[in-house]
């Protein structure tokens, strides 16, 4: 009796002391135990070099749309790259060139109609925010890109050397603004179809289907002087397979620490925070991405299970 006695003191007085067994012997509390799944961060994957609208896919698109306007407006001489290509993100964008005064300035439309959260997303890591209220109540504007909404859809103006006089290929706000009001007006008349398909990505679209885990509703396929292009979306997931030719590097390597290596290319590699494997084979690198909204693991199978269909094509 005397010991259940004395059990049952030393039980209140450790719970009166505050005690518990989430610390140390020394009464500091244990270091967090950090998540052992690593999700995707980012808003769009890397581009394979080249896809800047000297090469791309045809097809109208809003930057050649608007050069005659802009020139009589701005007084600068204003054109564009004649094609398109696509940044497979979260939104997925159209992406096009136009060229102020000789300098560059890439404009993205969102492929699918705008989500409450797209332009914040298209924000992310832009630094500190302010508003246009030349372009509606929830434009935003930071020193790299511009995003407001047009129509339905979601659109990101983004200066090469970035927004203001501090560098020599930037541009200033009232140029970016002028743009972003001429591609406003422009965008509902030159919105490219949801579906647009090339057979040799049909081989991975039953994969591509069971990530996103809908039927798709964003296809995006094509070909960059010979190399492919492949996109499936939804309005919360995207796979992208990106295929080019003799791309000198590949930057994902040069990363601190190094890239995890995967099983697969001459180099390959995983980066799981991205949702991406990279890889050579002969004169290809091929990218496999994958993100999700809100993110979700990514894996080294579900990237390979992606692409492995398709490998004949890129590994011969």
């Amino acid at each position: 009796m005397q010991r259940r006695t004395l059990v049952g003191t030393l039980v209140l007085l450790l719970g009166a002391s505050g005690c518990t067994v989430a610390q140390r012997a020394n009464g500091t509390a244990p270091d967090p135990v950090r998540p052992s799944t690593i999700v995707p961060t980012a808003v769009a994957p890397p581009q394979a070099e080249g896809l800047d609208g000297t090469a791309g896919a045809p097809g109208p698109q809003v930057c050649t749309a608007i050069t005659r306007r802009l020139t009589a407006e701005l007084r600068v001489p204003v054109t564009a790259k004649p094609n398109s290509w696509n940044d497979g993100g979260l939104p997925a964008l159209d992406l096009c060139t136009l060229l102020v005064g000789g300098r560059a300035v890439t404009i993205g439309v969102s492929a699918l109609p705008s989500q409450p959260d797209s332009l914040s997303r298209l924000m992310r890591g832009a630094g500190a925010v302010g508003s246009v209220p030349e372009l509606g109540p929830d434009a935003l504007i930071a020193d790299s890109r511009l995003v407001f909404h047009a129509g339905d859809r979601a659109v990101r103006v983004t200066p090469l050397g970035g927004l203001g006089r501090g560098t020599a290929s930037g541009i200033d706000r009232a140029k970016a603004v002028a743009v972003a009001v001429a591609a406003r007006d422009a965008v509902p008349r030159n919105l490219r179809p949801a579906r647009q398909t090339d057979e040799t990505c049909q081989l991975s679209n039953s994969v591509a289907e069971r990530f996103v885990r809908l039927h798709v509703q964003l296809r995006r396929d094509y070909r960059v002087k010979g190399a492919l292009t492949c996109i499936w979306g939804t309005f919360d997931a995207t796979v992208a397979i990106v295929e080019a030719f003799d791309q000198a590097s590949i930057p994902e390597a040069q990363r601190v620490p190094p890239p995890r290596l995967a099983p697969i290319g001459q180099p390959g590699y995983y980066l799981p925070e991205s949702g991406e494997l990279v890889f050579r084979q002969g004169r290809r690198v091929v990218r496999v991405t994958a993100l999700t909204n809100p993110p979700r693991e990514v894996t080294l199978a579900t990237l390979t299970h992606l692409v492995d269909p398709m490998l004949p094509l890129f590994l011969r």
